[in-house]
């Protein structure tokens, strides 16, 4: 199923649903794609307004990064649930004999390092809009702050659930699996805490007139 091509309440019942997928992989590819269409919106306010001028370079930074995203967060929300249906599918795989044990085997372990991986390409892309939502809202059209305290928020579900599936999925796998997802996680974990904080801080300021 193409996330992309079905309607929010068709995608919302899918989620609710028992079926395996959609689950939090796909919602945080969605998640994503809202913060960064959100992002989008206070940028296009702040261009060519000469009141918040000094918000017109970190607006277009922010359009490069939020623009494809836009599409990508909804492809990785599509990918997340076509690679867990990989998952489900090896585990269905026929186990009667040694050799079809070690060929179900080594497919689920591949298919799990693929549910790893979208996740993980989910949660990099969430930490670079991250990482330049603290100077929107600092310097962004502030009648739309609240909107980047939103993007911020919906970012940093994006990349904190995507850090969950990556962990769950590696947790199964033997350590040889997904060595660099493993040594960066620590770095990820701890960005997203410092650039949801910035983020925050910097609304509220806003909002405070500080």
């Amino acid at each position: 199923m193409n996330w992309a091509n079905v309607t929010l309440k068709e995608f919302q019942s899918a989620l609710a649903s028992s079926a395996p997928t959609p689950g939090g992989g796909s919602a945080a590819g969605v998640a994503l794609g809202q913060a960064a269409a959100l992002a989008k919106m206070v940028a296009d306010l702040t261009l060519g307004n000469e009141k918040y001028s000094a918000g017109w370079e970190i607006s277009n930074s922010v359009n490069v990064i939020a623009i494809p995203l836009l599409e990508e967060g909804l492809e990785l929300a599509t990918l997340d649930s076509q690679a867990f249906d990989a998952v489900v599918s090896g585990f269905k795989m026929p186990k009667s004999t040694d050799d079809e044990k070690a060929i179900r085997r080594e497919e689920i372990r591949n298919s799990m390092l693929g549910a790893a991986k979208v996740p993980y390409d989910t949660a990099c892309y969430a930490l670079n809009l991250l990482k330049v939502l603290p100077d929107l809202a600092s310097l962004g059209n502030d009648n739309a702050v609240s909107d980047v305290g939103v993007a911020g928020l919906l970012a940093s579900a994006a990349l904190k659930g995507a850090i969950f599936n990556i962990e769950i999925n590696l947790n199964s796998l033997p350590e040889s699996y997904g060595v660099e997802m493993r040594t960066h996680l620590p770095e990820l974990s701890g960005e997203a805490k410092i650039y949801s904080r910035l983020c925050m801080e910097a609304v509220r300021r806003r909002l405070s007139n500080e």
